[in-house]
């Protein structure tokens, strides 16, 4: 019998043996410090059985990097005393962070530029940016994560070295500066999904600051976007509408169509949000006016792929939520799940739930149920992002209010108990 089944289940999920995980974080302590670990399978099962119940600093941090989540997530129990992470294990962190974005550069790039010789070129510039699209794939596809983000600011931080390494031109240190800002944008949208706000904040003011060296209109729109997300998490509405209005006035905004387009249904979700329903239709209308004019031929960057005509109802289908409109919200999201790309498994996930919480709004528990149930992943299956987790306690939530005891809320707690296990 475990004393600690949530260390049990995460190691389960992963098919890791005591002395699997043991080797594993023996190698990430000697990341951090230069020095192997020495973490044998018998610590492993003190944390099992109950013995250990609060791993040291040095053992927890490295348990957090390599599950991707919080110690007390694991199963861990801090002593009273020490709730609060004292200063020392925020900077182990940061070192360990660093650490392992330095070891996943030296792994994924090359320390030199491409040429072999001191000067710096576009041919670096180049293959940066197809590990950036690489990366934006991986993200669409819901490949994300703490891996996901640690190989973003890894990404980051080499666009930032190759500048140190010899001779740039002012063209070429510009576009390293913007490759920079966009690797940690994708580390910020990350964080996000997985609603680590102190994370993402230092890496919204870090992107922003690259994004301004680079001089690039097109990043800050992106970064607002997220921010405008992230401030809207926390309950700071009154930020998150003017992050998303600073986003609809960039000069790329204003260029073009698309941007555009994306610009105000991104203002048009915050205004429905927060009750104000016909700023929000306008500035919908607005989006959708754009659309039409966009030329969808013109090359446009990597991160900007995500959005399209499915994307674009996608997010209509949230503005008539929030207004309460749930019959056209339905409507909007059968066509987003009818045009949405094979691979953007995340985002089927994602509007799949707001589905079946529009399909409860208009009381239709039995097929609201079938939808939500669908979605719970099953054992092997990558964990559902924090936003969509969210959703789904939402759902359950909602279920109990709209149809307490009916034989579909049963069943659906029933799943969803199972479900949890993966979540």
């Amino acid at each position: 019998m475990t004393g600690n089944p949530h260390l049990a289940a995460w190691m389960d999920r992963r098919g890791l043996s005591q002395a699997e995980l043991a080797g594993r974080l023996n190698r990430r302590i000697g990341a951090l410090t230069g020095q192997p670990g020495k973490l044998t399978d018998r610590h492993v099962r003190n944390w099992l059985t109950g013995k250990t119940r609060w791993p040291q600093k040095r053992q927890r941090v490295v348990l957090e990097a390599e599950f991707g989540t919080t110690a007390v997530s694991l199963g861990f129990v801090a002593p009273a005393s020490r709730e609060r992470e004292p200063s020392e294990d925020r900077v182990l962190r940061r070192t360990f962070t660093s650490a392992t974005a330095s070891i996943t550069a030296a792994a994924l790039l090359p320390s030199t530029p491409s040429s072999g010789s001191s000067h710096v070129g576009m041919s670096d510039a180049d293959r940066l940016e197809r590990n950036f699209a690489s990366l934006v794939d991986d993200d669409n596809k819901g490949k994300s994560g703490i891996r996901l983000e640690t190989r973003a600011l890894a990404h980051a931080q080499h666009a930032l070295d190759l500048q140190a390494i010899g001779h740039a031109s002012s063209r070429v240190r510009s576009r390293l500066y913007y490759l920079a800002a966009a690797f940690t944008g994708t580390a910020l949208w990350t964080a996000i999904e997985a609603h680590e706000p102190e994370r993402a904040h230092g890496h919204l003011h870090r992107a922003m600051t690259l994004a301004g060296l680079a001089d690039s209109s097109e990043m800050k729109m992106r970064l607002w976007g997220h921010a405008a997300i992230l401030l809207f998490q926390q309950k700071h509405t009154s930020d998150a509408q003017a992050a998303a209005e600073a986003g609809r006035r960039t000069r790329v905004s204003r260029h073009d169509a698309l941007f555009r387009s994306l610009a105000n249904a991104r203002v048009a979700g915050v205004l429905s949000a927060v009750g104000d329903d016909l700023a929000a239709l306008r500035s919908l209308e607005s989006a959708e006016r754009a659309y039409e004019r966009a030329d969808l031929q013109q090359e446009r960057p990597a991160w900007v792929s995500f959005y399209d005509r499915a994307e674009l109802d996608g997010l209509s289908a949230l503005v008539m939520s929030d207004l309460g409109r749930h019959d056209e919200a339905e409507a909007h999201l059968h066509r987003t799940l009818a045009r949405l790309r094979p691979d953007y498994r995340r985002n089927r996930i994602y509007y799949s739930v707001h589905l079946a919480l529009a399909q409860l709004a208009q009381g239709e528990a039995e097929q609201a149920v079938a939808t939500a149930i669908s979605l719970l992943p099953v054992p092997g299956e990558e964990p559902l992002g924090g936003r969509t987790s969210d959703l789904l306690r939402q759902f359950d939530r909602m279920l109990k209010q709209v149809a307490p005891g009916t034989r579909s809320a049963v069943e659906w707690a029933d799943c969803y108990a199972e479900g949890k296990k993966e979540l």
